[in-house]
C-alpha cells in the first residue's frame, strides 16, 4: 500500500508548453522547481512524458518567466513523439536509461537518402535519451542557457550537415528508454522507414516571429478539431474558415501545414490553380471530391492556396467557369455546418481580389494578416534556419537580424543558403571532385562565419522591395563634409527614434515623420539621405518624382499609395523623394493647374498624416525650390523639419576635400587648407569637380605613367571651374529660410496658396 502511495507521489501532472527555438531538437524538457522536488530528480536526470505516447527528455529548470507555474515546456519534436498539443495535459515521471548496445536511425522523409560515418550520429545524441518510434533531429551550434556544465557537454557535439536532419528511431538495443554511450553501435539506414506516423512533418517549432498569429490560429483551428463538444456545449457553430493574407514569403502555407500536424489532423492542400480543369464541370468535381475525401477523415484541414486564383471576384471575371467555381466554393462552405471537425484555411497575397461573398462570417470566420516580421520574430527564424549549421564565433544572430530589415521567412531562408554556398566555396579547393566522399577533417573544418553573412546579405534583398530595391547605401556620416548642422538634425530625427524607439514612447512624444532638404544644387542632399538610412540601419527607397507620375488617370495617386505601403511593409525605412517640388507643387499656383497634381499632393498629405500612421517610416523630401511645394506638406506632422542644406564653410570643405582625394597621390606642394580657402561658395560637388579636373590635368600632363597630382594641376582645375552658387542665389537662399514655415501659415481659408504669395523670393535663374 505504502508502495503505490509513493508511486503516485512520484508522478506530476503538467500542461504543455511550447519551449523557445533555440532549443528545438535538443530532447530536453523544463519542468517546475517543484516538480523536480516531488519527483527527486535534478537537472539533467531522465524523464519520462506521458501523453498519448510515452517519450524521454532532459529535464531543466524552467524559465525565469514560467517560475510558479505548472508548465513543461516541450519543443515540437517532443510533443509529436508524446502525441501531445500545446494546452494539453501530461503526466511525468522520473525515468531509468540504460546504455544502448545498438541503435538504428532511418531518414524521416521520404524524399531524403542518407550516407555519413556513424561516429557523426554517436557524437550528436551523445547522452541523448531515446525510444523507438521517436524523431529526433541533429543539432547544430546554438547552446541551450543555463545549463549545468555536465549536461551541457553532451549538448556541444557538432552537426555534420548545414541544414537539420530528422530521423526516426527505427530500433534500440535494448528496449525502452536508452541512451547512446561510447560503445553504443550506431546505424544509419540510407532510405525513409514507415514510422508509427507522418511527424517528421512541420511544426510550431519550425514556424518563427507569428506567435501572436499562432494563438489567434489555434483558437480557430486546433479547438473545433479537438473538441468539437465544447462548441456544441456552448451551442454556437464552430468556426468553419480562417483567410491568412500577407506578402508573399511570410509562411503562410508553412503555417497552415504546423497547425494541422499539431492538432493532428489529415491535411488536403489545393493549389489553386492545379483545381483547374478545362472540360465542363471538371474543375467544381475536383473541388468536391476533396471536400468529400476530407469529410471522411476527419479531423481535417482543407488548405487552398492561392485562393484568389480560383475565387476571383465574379463581376471582374468574364469566363463562365471561374463564376461556376466560386459558386460551389460557396456551397461547400455552407455545407460545413454539421461538420464540425473540418475546418478550412485559405492563403493569398491579394485579399482584396478574393470574391466578398467569401469573406463574411460562416465562411471564412476570421482574417488573419501574417506581416512581415519584427526584429524578434526575424531573431526567431534565423534561429530555426541555423539549427543545424555549424556557426563560428563571430556569427551573431541579433546582429544579423537588426540588419535584415524588411526580410520574411523565405527571405532568411535564402540569407541562410547563400551564407552556407559561401562556406562551401571555401573548402572546395580541399574537395576531391572524383572521390565519392568528404574526409572527416574537412568537413570538422566547415564553418559558417560572419563573413558569409554579410556577403550573402548583398545578393539577398527583401522580396518586398525588389519593385523598388536600389542599392543599398554605402555612404555613412564620415563620407560627408561641411554639413554638420544638417547632419545633426538629421542624426536626432531619424537614427534617434529608428534606432531606439522606446525612448520616444516613454516620454509619450511621436518621432517627426518627415524632413525637407532644401538649398543649392549640389550641396549633398541626396547624399545626406543615403548617408541617414545606412546609418539608422534602415531600408532605403528613393524615388524620382518623374516614375510616380503617370498620364493615365487614376495611376499617379495608385503608384503613391504602393509606395508608402511598400514603406510600411519592408519598416524601418527611409523614403527620399527626389525633386520633390514637381509632385508636390503649391495647389491654385496657377490657373491651368492640372488636375492630376492636385490629386497626388492629397494622396501624398493623406498618406503622410492620415488615418493609416507611418510607423517607423521617415519620409525626406528634396528640393532646390522649396517655395514651390505646396504649404500643406510643411507644417508639422508632415515635414516637421526643414533643413537647410547650403555651400559648405570653409572647414567643411576641407573636409570635402580629403574625402575625394583620399586615393589619389598627391605631390608635396598641394595644400588642401589653401585650396579650401580659395574656394568660397563651391559645393560638394564643385569640389569634386575640380579634383576630377586636377586628375584629368596630370593625365594629360604625364600621360598613361602618371604616379602623382601637383599644385598645377589644382591650380588650372581652379581656372577651368567655378561656383554653382552665386551671392544672388545665397542670399535668396538666406530670405528664403525664415519665410517658409510663415507661408504654411498663410494658406486662404480654402487651404489654396495665392500665386502672389510665392513671387517675393521666387529665384527665375533656378526653374
Amino acid at each position: 500500500m505504502a508502495d503505490a502511495e509513493a508511486a503516485i507521489v512520484r508522478e506530476v501532472k503538467l500542461q504543455v508548453a511550447a519551449a523557445k527555438q533555440e532549443e528545438s531538437g535538443h530532447g530536453i524538457a523544463r519542468i517546475p522547481r517543484t516538480a523536480m522536488a516531488t519527483l527527486g530528480i535534478t537537472e539533467g536526470d531522465v524523464i519520462e512524458i506521458q501523453g498519448k505516447r510515452i517519450t524521454p527528455a532532459r529535464a531543466l529548470l524552467p524559465y525565469p518567466e514560467d517560475e510558479g507555474l505548472d508548465v513543461i515546456r516541450l519543443d515540437g519534436l517532443e510533443r509529436g513523439n508524446a502525441e501531445v498539443g500545446s494546452g494539453e495535459h501530461v503526466c511525468v515521471r522520473k525515468a531509468e536509461s540504460r546504455p544502448a548496445t545498438r541503435v538504428v536511425f532511418a531518414p524521416a522523409q521520404r524524399e531524403m537518402r542518407l550516407q555519413g560515418p556513424a561516429e557523426a550520429l554517436r557524437r550528436n545524441f551523445f547522452g541523448r535519451p531515446l525510444t523507438a518510434g521517436d524523431l529526433v533531429a541533429t543539432r547544430g551550434q546554438q547552446r541551450v542557457q543555463d545549463m549545468p556544465p555536465e549536461i551541457a557537454r553532451m549538448f556541444n557535439a557538432p552537426a555534420y550537415a548545414l541544414t537539420q536532419i530528422r530521423l526516426s528511431v527505427v530500433a534500440t538495443t535494448p528496449k525502452g528508454i536508452v541512451h547512446i554511450d561510447e560503445h553504443t553501435e550506431v546505424e544509419l539506414k540510407a532510405e525513409y522507414e514507415e514510422p508509427r506516423d507522418a511527424r517528421a512533418a512541420v511544426n510550431y517549432d519550425d514556424v518563427g516571429g507569428m506567435s501572436e498569429t499562432i494563438q489567434q490560429l489555434r483558437e480557430m483551428v486546433e479547438l473545433p478539431l479537438r473538441y468539437p463538444e465544447l462548441f456544441t456545449r456552448l451551442g454556437v457553430d464552430p468556426p468553419k474558415g480562417v483567410l491568412l493574407h500577407g506578402p508573399p514569403g511570410t509562411g503562410k502555407t508553412r503555417l497552415a501545414q504546423a497547425v494541422a500536424n499539431e492538432s493532428e489532423a489529415n491535411f488536403f492542400l489545393i493549389n489553386g490553380p492545379e483545381i483547374m480543369g478545362s472540360a465542363y464541370g471538371e474543375s467544381e468535381k475536383r473541388l468536391r471530391e476533396v471536400f468529400e475525401e476530407a469529410e471522411k477523415n476527419s479531423p481535417a484541414i482543407v488548405f487552398i492556396d492561392e485562393i484568389d486564383s480560383i475565387a476571383p471576384k465574379r463581376e471582374n471575371v468574364s469566363g463562365e467557369a471561374e463564376k461556376r467555381l466560386v459558386a460551389q466554393l460557396l456551397t461547400l462552405m455552407d455545407g460545413l455546418q454539421t461538420r464540425s471537425n473540418l475546418v478550412v484555411i485559405a492563403a493569398t497575397n491579394r485579399p482584396d481580389a478574393i470574391d466578398e461573398a467569401l469573406r463574411r462570417p460562416g465562411r471564412f470566420d476570421r482574417e488573419i494578416v501574417v506581416g512581415v516580421p519584427d526584429e524578434n520574430g526575424r531573431r526567431e527564424i534565423l534561429a530555426i534556419h541555423t539549427r543545424g549549421m555549424p556557426l563560428a564565433e563571430d556569427v551573431d544572430l541579433k546582429e544579423l537580424a537588426r540588419t535584415t530589415h524588411g526580410f520574411v521567412g523565405a527571405d532568411i531562408a535564402a540569407l541562410a543558403r547563400e551564407a552556407a554556398i559561401d562556406a562551401v566555396r571555401r573548402i572546395m579547393p580541399r574537395i576531391d571532385l572524383d572521390a565519392r566522399t568528404i574526409p572527416p577533417e574537412v568537413l570538422d573544418d566547415l564553418k559558417v562565419d560572419r563573413d558569409d553573412f554579410m556577403t550573402a546579405l548583398k545578393r539577398v534583398q527583401p522580396s518586398a522591395m525588389r519593385e523598388v530595391m536600389v542599392q543599398a547605401p554605402t555612404v555613412g556620416w564620415a563620407d560627408i563634409g561641411g554639413l554638420d548642422d544638417a547632419t545633426e538634425m538629421l542624426r536626432e530625427g531619424v537614427e534617434l527614434p529608428l534606432k531606439n524607439p522606446d525612448a520616444f514612447k516613454r516620454l509619450g512624444i511621436r518621432p517627426a515623420k518627415g524632413f525637407l532638404l532644401y538649398g543649392p544644387p549640389g550641396t549633398g542632399k541626396t547624399l545626406l539621405a543615403k548617408a541617414v538610412a545606412k546609418e539608422a540601419e534602415a531600408n532605403f527607397i528613393s524615388m524620382k518624382s518623374s516614375d510616380l507620375l503617370s498620364k493615365w488617370y487614376g495611376e499617379s495617386e495608385q503608384q503613391i499609395s504602393k509606395l508608402f505601403a511598400r514603406a510600411r511593409q519592408v519598416a524601418p525605412c527611409v523614403l527620399f523623394i527626389d525633386e520633390i517640388d514637381s509632385l508636390v507643387p503649391a495647389r491654385g499656383s496657377s490657373g491651368n493647374e492640372p488636375q492630376v497634381t492636385a490629386r497626388v499632393v492629397n494622396t501624398i498629405l493623406a498618406e503622410m498624416d492620415g488615418l493609416e500612421e507611418l510607423q517607423s517610416v521617415v519620409v525626406i523630401g528634396a528640393t532646390n525650390r522649396p517655395t514651390l511645394v505646396d504649404p500643406a506638406l510643411l507644417r508639422p506632422g508632415r515635414f516637421d523639419e526643414l533643413i537647410y542644406v547650403g555651400a559648405p564653410s570653409e572647414p567643411g570643405r576641407l573636409h570635402i576635400l580629403k574625402i575625394h582625394t583620399g586615393e589619389m597621390p598627391l605631390a608635396a606642394d598641394v595644400d588642401l587648407a589653401a585650396i579650401a580657402k580659395g574656394t568660397d561658395r563651391y559645393t560638394g560637388a564643385d569640389l569634386e569637380d575640380v579634383v576630377r579636373r586636377a586628375g584629368l590635368n596630370a593625365i594629360r600632363r604625364e600621360g598613361a605613367g602618371v604616379t602623382e597630382v601637383n599644385k598645377a594641376d589644382f591650380d588650372d582645375a581652379l581656372k577651368s571651374s567655378r561656383p554653382t552658387v552665386t551671392d544672388q542665389m545665397a542670399s535668396e537662399y538666406e530670405k528664403m529660410r525664415g519665410e517658409l514655415k510663415r507661408r504654411a501659415a498663410e494658406m486662404n481659408p480654402i487651404g489654396f496658396v495665392t500665386p502672389g504669395m510665392l513671387t517675393p523670393t521666387r529665384d527665375n535663374k533656378h526653374e
